[in-house]
């Protein structure tokens, strides 16, 4: 299951909410809680992304905190790879190395542990999150996995919002798989 037809990919976006005004007005969030819930639809999602990434020979999953974790967590022990978690500032508790990306209004950064491919040079990781919107998170979360001295397959996410353009950003560092586009 490489490919999800068009009435999977309908099912997969029929079980995703959409939650009007949320973190604040005039956004529309899409809330994968109810995907997750649906054991169904979160299957489906599982094997395939099983399906895509079992021969890519990857080393590592890396899951964008905080919705990465969920997904990256479950496809690495489907594939019998690692897990590494890629966080917001001042949530790992050992030596990290931080990467400062733009907001709207500001600055944040993320962090992984330095050592978090074990310092296997070459470390084949795939970057996971739920969803992909003006790629600052994820492009920080790339440069992080370059700067350990992995290499980055692909970045795969599960929504992205087509009408942003954090996808061709992203896609200048490494191949970036959406399942669904909105």
């Amino acid at each position: 299951m490489k490919e999800l037809t068009i009435e999977q990919k309908i099912f997969l976006l029929d079980s995703i909410r959409d939650v009007e005004n949320f973190p604040k007005p005039g956004i529309i969030f899409k809330d994968i809680t109810t995907l997750l819930n649906n054991k169904i639809a979160f299957s489906l999602l599982m094997n395939h992304l099983e399906a895509r990434y079992k021969d890519m020979e990857l080393d590592y999953i890396a899951g964008i905190d905080s919705r990465g974790f969920i997904f990256g967590a479950a496809l690495a022990c489907k594939l019998g790879i690692g897990f590494v978690p890629i966080r917001k500032k001042g949530k790992l508790p050992s030596t990290t190395i931080c990467e400062k990306y733009e907001l709207e209004y500001g600055f944040d950064e993320v962090e992984i542990h330095f050592d978090a491919f074990e310092e296997k040079i070459g470390a084949r990781v795939l970057l996971i999150d739920d969803l992909i919107a003006t790629g600052g998170t994820a492009k920080a979360s790339a440069k992080l996995i370059t700067d350990t001295k992995a290499k980055l397959v692909e970045s795969c996410f599960i929504i992205h919002l087509s009408f942003l353009d954090g996808k061709q950003k992203l896609e200048k560092l490494a191949p970036v798989y959406s399942i669904l586009d909105i």
